[in-house]
């Protein structure tokens, strides 16, 4: 695609983006936050599935209502929540091939941890195709969809927005990435059609072969 030609940098999300969501790890991180919640605030499951659930829509994630609101400390949460099973997932050597071959630098982005995303991406076969990791923890904790959050990783990666690219699950990602000159793809099930969205696909493998 000539819309791609001046593209250098490639932000890529983790969670359901560099994996399909018929994966389900948020069914196990889901869970184990509602235990986080639980245990720290001294809540039953109810209000913890609905904190966990409000903060997330507020905040863009359920670890920054739990700074901003009961000042929670974000690394035992980030441990305790991402402890999960990856085993069942399935190597995809052809997104591998697809990644590796994209001129420029490549990077991983996620409101996840760096060692959870490293795990994630070996059982997925996309280890070692990567320039670098970041994690929440890269960001001093903030999360996307924050400009903030954006600002400082492409800061610590030399990543310039008018020549880069971001593919993300969740709408909202896209809004900052968007203003900041970057184009912006979808990576979802179905469309979600908004003006600060460029392109979506369905099939993240099928997409790139078409850029190189």
């Amino acid at each position: 695609m000539p819309e791609f030609s001046h593209i250098k940098h490639w932000v890529f999300d983790l969670d359901n983006t560099l994996y399909p969501p018929s994966d389900r790890l948020f069914d196990q991180v889901e869970v184990r936050m509602t235990d986080f919640v639980m245990t720290a605030l001294n809540v039953d499951e109810k209000q913890a599935n609905y904190l966990r659930q409000h903060y997330w829509q507020k905040y863009g994630t359920t670890l920054t209502g739990l700074m901003d609101e009961h000042g929670v400390d974000p690394a035992p949460y980030l441990t305790h929540v991402h402890d999960i099973s990856v085993s069942h997932m399935r190597p995809a050597p052809a997104l591998a091939e697809r990644i590796a071959a994209l001129p420029g630098r490549k990077i991983v982005y996620t409101n996840g941890t760096a060692p959870y995303a490293e795990r994630v991406l070996k059982a997925r076969g996309l280890d070692g195709i990567f320039d670098a990791i970041y994690g929440v923890e890269h960001a001093n904790f903030r999360p996307k969809p924050e400009r903030a959050a954006f600002e400082t990783i492409f800061s610590k990666d030399g990543t310039i927005p008018a020549s880069a690219a971001m593919f993300e699950d969740d709408t909202r990602n896209l809004i900052a990435p968007h203003a900041m000159g970057m184009r912006t793809i979808h990576v979802a099930p179905e469309q979600s059609p908004q003006d600060h969205i460029h392109y979506h696909t369905s099939d993240l493998t099928t997409f790139l072969s078409q850029l190189v």
